[in-house]
């Protein structure tokens, strides 16, 4: 057990996962561009990094996702640099239940979803109360948090169950259409970059 731990958190820098970060890095502004050209109320904007982290673990999921908001940090809106730790932590939580086998099908697709908007909501919460005084910019979950509000909720927990209503929806869609390219990719190129025994877990 103690072998397989330090395995799933060792460090995979090889070629074909340095190339998968910038990869990654295209899937997350393709699916933000994708989610705003519809008008979804979603973001949409971390299918890169939760298929980095199922393809080659959570190191590569996490710099994967930090990378990210860096570079739209400075292309497109200084605000990301602070969910940063949001979309590492993304990568970390993927990349570890990946490696350890545990998505297996589907239906434990969508419980690592709901898993990942959990832990996003936990971390981003915070953010929001700092910047936005507990909103997300989200329609949804903003007109949520104007009611919880109203009815004399606190600040945080409204500004959590905002947060946590939108992850529900943008976290579970995201896992389950980064789980589906997974699949989708042959077997010989998976082991390429985890190792065929953890691939063959999934």
């Amino acid at each position: 057990m103690a072998a397989q731990q330090k395995n799933v958190w060792a460090f995979r820098f090889t070629t074909l996962s340095l190339v998968l970060i910038p990869v990654a890095v295209g899937i997350n502004y393709v699916g933000k561009l994708f989610a705003a050209a519809l008008k979804l109320p979603l973001w949409l904007d971390s299918i890169g990094t939760v298929l980095a982290g199922m393809l080659a673990g959570p190191w590569i999921g996490a710099i994967s996702g930090a990378v990210n908001n860096i570079i739209f940090g400075i292309t497109a809106d200084p605000v990301s640099f602070w969910y940063l730790i949001t979309s590492i932590v993304i990568g970390l939580v993927v990349g570890y239940l990946a490696m350890t086998g545990w998505i297996r099908d589907f239906g434990r697709a969508v419980l690592l979803g709901l898993i990942v908007a959990l832990a996003a909501a936990v971390v981003s919460t915070p953010i929001n109360v700092i910047l936005w005084e507990g909103t997300t910019s989200n329609v949804w979950g903003d007109a949520l948090y104007t009611i919880l509000r109203d009815q004399g909720t606190p600040v945080w927990i409204a500004s959590f169950i905002d947060e946590l209503v939108v992850d529900l929806l943008d976290k579970v869609a995201t896992v389950i259409v980064s789980f589906l390219i997974f699949k989708a990719l042959p077997q010989r190129l998976t082991g390429l970059f985890a190792g065929q025994d953890q691939v063959e877990k999934l």
